[in-house]
């Protein structure tokens, strides 16, 4: 083992994004143009910035409301802020970078870019994780860290954003209500966001077993698979879908 330079541990940061990314992008069959891909990937990564500064503010504030509570309460409830907040802002990025771009006129591209935004915030993250760790992370533990974060916290980033990417679809194609497909989305991410959060949490706080895995890869497993059919379900529907 060796310990690793800095700005090798950047790229390294990188590439679970980078992998989903080819991944996801090979799921659309009139692909989109480089220059908004990476706009739209870097707005995601400039609003877990945000996420982070929100969430500190929110955890201190919580901490002092709930100062006198159970602890599990107030841990509940700075899990669930969090979710909030990194859902929020995710959906917040792919709005201003994309939502009003001439280049969304297919279903399929508004699941799309907020899996983009998703994996720019997700690859932000993981950076942030690596580099926090130098210079004490050694190049196995750093490939460990990425594999597995490759795994959950990057596969998880984008799936939360792929299913509101989904409903708001829905919502553009129906052109009715489109503010209840909005709360239904954020209502299915932002649980399942915060209830995965919370079994990572008791995952690093008890003693580590088989079955404290069972929750978050059931959560990961089932909205891979549901993912993958909304994709093919918003292929079937009209190529061009105007976005208002």
């Amino acid at each position: 083992m060796f310990s690793l330079n800095i700005f090798f541990l950047v790229p390294l940061g990188l590439l679970p994004s980078l992998v989903w990314l080819l991944f996801y992008l090979r799921k659309d069959k009139h692909p989109e143009s480089n220059k908004m891909v990476i706009k739209v990937f870097l707005a995601g990564a400039l609003a877990a910035f945000l996420a982070i500064f929100l969430e500190k503010a929110a955890q201190q504030v919580l901490q002092n409301l709930l100062a006198g509570w159970l602890p599990v309460i107030a841990s509940l409830g700075v899990i669930l802020i969090a979710a909030v907040i990194e859902e929020t802002v995710k959906y917040s990025a792919t709005f201003l970078a994309a939502f009003r771009n001439k280049e969304l006129d297919e279903p399929i591209d508004v699941m799309l870019y907020l899996i983009i935004a998703a994996l720019g915030f997700a690859a932000l993250e993981n950076v942030l994780v690596l580099t926090k760790l130098y210079p004490a992370i050694y190049s196995f533990k750093a490939l460990e860290l990425t594999f597995w974060r490759f795994c959950s916290a990057t596969f998880l980033h984008a799936l939360c954003s792929g299913t509101l990417g989904y409903w708001l679809a829905m919502a553009f194609c129906h052109r009715t209500r489109k503010w209840l497909y909005l709360l239904i989305g954020l209502s299915i991410s932002i649980s399942l966001h915060g209830v995965y959060n919370w079994s990572i949490m008791k995952m690093s706080s008890e003693a580590f077993g088989p079955e404290a895995m069972l929750i978050p890869l059931l959560i990961l497993l089932s909205l891979g698979y549901l993912v993958g059919c909304w994709f093919r379900k918003l292929k079937k529907l009209k190529s061009v879908c105007l976005i208002k």
